[in-house]
């Protein structure tokens, strides 16, 4: 199974500051405007109301100026601190109403026309609408604190919340795509998705079928791979008996080269699903470097070049990486071209030869058996079994191409630098 790291987009994880700003925007939003048409609201009603008296105030000092009787208190003609404005529209026969900043109070003054072009104006105190509308304010922009607030806070644990169990399933879709098939969002044994009913439950119970039926198919082709390769063994093993009974030829050199090719690929496929099962155990032991490259480049043949930049000594299965390094040699024998060199750098194994290079899909998403490309000969299971290999001995192998040309096959082994002998 080729397997691909999941990268999620980026957004999910600054969700929830999304959502808590937009539920801050809109908090602030309906509060502003309800904040202002409750603020007109109350200042049209207050301002309404002593312009209502100061006119009526107006009426009554009208009517006694002109009976030439004593005018209220309050009203005058020509009144010092009368605003410029409101005087010149009563010097002009009109009638109106003025807030004005007079100290020590606010005063809503109202005004006529007088005889002479003066102006009989009245004022009233409007300290206490004032200090209403100023109250009010203050209210609405404590009570908006507190709302915003309020609904921040419940707003962003609900979010949160919802972000958690994305997280989670986000965190189960890594694990099957790292090749845990096991994982699961939901209780595996109630078989239960999640506890709500929304899309986030519906992704999740998605990814669990998703990852059930991927693992059932899964584990019926490592069953038919291992089936087929065990009921092979027994009469490849009666064939190849045979074929060593031939008489002598050209005939019979055929029968036993395809005889082996044919042992071989099946022996490739019981390790593969040895490998899928994850069956196999390490034996773990000390172990150099170059000591390994050579008996491996010696089993291949003199056509590859060993080059030791600085040997190491590693823990690591001997058989299990001189199994990964025959399979990296061979390969670039069979699929590239000369010359072949072997390089051991500390703990990283380079093998890399001259030819085409790795087609572009093995470089990108890695191996995959049975598949080859430009006519290339082979099952592609060598480096399939030795990708395998790699991570049971907990190493890296990667496949890159050489930018002059050719395939670079670098395995990467774990290794501790052993501390320094005080001096």
């Amino acid at each position: 199974m080729t397997r691909r790291r999941l990268r999620l987009p980026a957004w999910t994880a600054s969700l929830t500051w999304k959502a808590a700003a937009f539920i801050t925007v809109m908090c602030c939003t309906l509060t502003a405007l309800l904040g202002v048409l409750v603020h007109v609201s109350v200042t049209n009603q207050t301002v309404g109301q002593a312009r209502d008296r100061a006119l009526s105030l107006l009426e009554d000092a009208g009517k006694r100026y002109e009976s030439g009787g004593r005018l209220p208190p309050g009203a005058g003609v020509d009144p010092p601190g009368l605003p410029g404005a409101l005087r010149e529209l009563a010097s002009g026969g009109e009638r109106g109403t003025m807030i004005g900043a007079d100290d020590p109070a606010p005063t809503m003054w109202a005004a006529g026309p007088a005889s002479g072009g003066r102006a009989l104006a009245v004022r009233i105190d409007y300290s206490q609408g004032a200090r209403t509308i100023d109250g009010l304010d203050n209210a609405i922009l404590g009570s908006s604190v507190l709302a915003i607030g309020a609904t921040l806070l419940v707003g962003a644990f609900a979010v949160t919340r919802v972000t958690r169990r994305l997280h989670t399933t986000a965190r189960v879709a890594r694990k099957i795509s790292a090749g845990d098939l096991d994982a699961r969002v939901g209780d595996r044994r109630t078989r239960d998705p999640a506890r709500h009913q929304d899309e986030v439950a519906d992704v999740a119970a998605a990814l669990d079928s998703m990852a059930s039926s991927l693992q059932a198919r899964i584990l019926t082709e490592q069953r038919f791979t291992a089936d087929v390769a065990h009921e092979l063994r027994t009469p490849l093993t009666g064939l190849h008996a045979a074929a060593e009974l031939l008489p002598p030829g050209r005939p019979t050199e055929l029968v036993r080269d395809r005889v082996a090719a044919l042992r071989t690929l099946t022996e490739d496929l019981l390790e593969i699903s040895r490998l899928d099962a994850r069956s196999e155990r390490v034996d773990l032991d000390d172990t150099w470097l170059g000591p390994v490259a050579e008996r491996v480049v010696r089993a291949a043949g003199p056509q590859t070049a060993v080059s030791v930049v600085r040997d190491v000594c590693v823990v690591t299965d001997r058989r299990r990486l001189e199994r990964v390094l025959g399979n990296l040699v061979a390969n670039a024998h069979r699929h590239g071209g000369p010359p072949v060199g072997l390089t051991v750098d500390g703990p990283v194994i380079t093998v890399r030869d001259h030819g085409p290079g790795f087609p572009d899909y093995l470089v990108e998403h890695g191996p995959q058996r049975f598949r080859t490309e430009g006519g290339a000969r082979g099952h592609g299971l060598g480096l399939t079994i030795a990708l395998g290999q790699a991570e049971v001995l907990g190493a890296r192998l990667r496949f890159t191409n050489a930018p002059d040309g050719g395939a670079v096959a670098t395995l990467t082994l774990p290794y501790e630098q052993p501390s320094a002998w005080p001096g």
